[in-house]
């Protein structure tokens, strides 16, 4: 059996973002200091009433965290989902690299002022999210209602709707330029850029690059990188790099270092200047530890705003316990949060609600639905 990584590992699929029949998120045990030990012993029954006054005088207050989940986890949620919360949301008041310290955002900025809602996939899948899994017109008024509900959870924080396009589908053979992803047509790109303009919403270009570079496929689309309302999303699950060279993308989960994300940044404040726009989003998948390795040496441009996502899926504990060991742990700038409308809710857990989501420290900033 394979070693599993901190975040939790799996074998990915050979059809790119498409769903898989294995949980994409594992670990996450409840510790040992939280489970109840017996210490039952015999007592005197004189001493009884004394030592339950001097027990209850004695017995500390709940913690933030503990009230945080209280007030935003339904009851209908599992010990394990509650207990795992918890420990995500002390991990993250508790971490001295949060908020991280960065300076002001450059005029036009998106983060954070506002918090990113997507609707993720491509319209020539259904397997991919839900971007392609219903008619245009049906997936864009469920993404006005869910934009409400995020806007209802948290009426301080305006939100801004997104749609979040793979434009380099990894694939499981290797075309015919061997590189193992497939491009999507810039009409297909031109299309979803306009249904998001026709609901205020911005565009999201994400990379699956397979055998292929980051620095050969940004290229191809920066005619619309050099648009103002036009950010990008990179996998590292599919990227076939350090290591990984032999492997097909969905045979083993693919990884990029520090350096190949400050390489997307460099290249993306490039654009910037270059076009005199206001900075960039960029979104970097991650659901275990070594998909992103050298995290730390990130480094950080004000043109370019790096989100590091939470993009495993599964049942509510184990994705609170991914987000606390995968972007709470190795502070970036900002975090994601991913939900699956089918993968998160196979084993007949309910989708995570937006008040949930929002009782993790740091908040999520950027939420994507697939």
């Amino acid at each position: 059996m394979a070693a599993v990584a901190a975040c939790g590992d799996r074998a990915p699929s050979p059809q790119g973002a498409a769903p898989l029949d294995s949980a994409r998120i594992s670990g996450g045990t409840i510790p040992d200091s939280t489970r109840s030990p017996d210490t039952t012993r015999a007592r005197p029954a004189s001493a009884s009433l004394k030592d339950s006054a001097s027990r209850t005088r004695r017995k500390a207050p709940p913690d933030s965290a503990i009230l945080l989940q209280i007030a935003t986890q339904p009851k209908s949620r599992k010990m394990a989902d509650s207990i795992s919360l918890v420990a995500a949301i002390r991990a993250g008041l508790r971490h001295e690299g949060w908020p991280v310290k960065t300076p002001p955002p450059l005029s036009g900025s998106i983060l954070p002022h506002k918090r990113i809602v997507a609707y993720y996939g491509n319209p020539l899948s259904k397997r991919m999210g839900i971007l392609g899994e219903i008619p245009y017109d049906a997936m864009l008024t469920k993404l006005d209602s869910t934009v409400a509900l995020w806007r209802a959870a948290d009426p301080t924080m305006p939100v801004q709707p997104a749609l979040h396009l793979i434009v380099s589908v990894a694939q499981g053979q290797p075309g015919k330029d061997s590189m193992y992803r497939q491009r999507s047509d810039p009409d297909l790109i031109e299309k979803v850029y306009g249904l998001a303009r026709s609901h205020n919403a911005i565009t999201i270009l994400d990379i699956q690059a397979g055998k292929s570079t980051l620095q050969a496929e940004l290229p191809v689309i920066e005619k619309f990188l050099a648009r103002p309302d036009v950010h990008v999303g990179i996998d590292p699950e599919f990227y076939m790099h350090h290591n990984r060279e032999g492997r097909v993308p969905g045979s083993k989960i693919g990884a990029m270092t520090a350096s190949d994300v400050n390489a997307v940044i460099d290249y993306l404040a490039a654009i910037v200047t270059k076009y005199h726009l206001p900075p960039k989003v960029l979104i970097v998948h991650r659901f275990t530890t070594n998909m992103l390795q050298d995290a730390e040496q990130i480094h950080l441009d004000p043109r370019v705003q790096v989100v590091i996502n939470m993009d495993g899926w599964g049942q509510p504990w184990l994705k609170f316990d991914t987000y606390a060991r995968c972007e709470v742990a190795e502070p970036v700038q900002f975090t994601g949060f991913k939900l699956f409308y089918h993968n998160d809710t196979r084993k007949g857990d309910a989708l995570l609600m937006p008040r949930e989501v929002l009782a993790l420290r740091p908040r999520p900033i950027y939420i994507q639905y697939q």
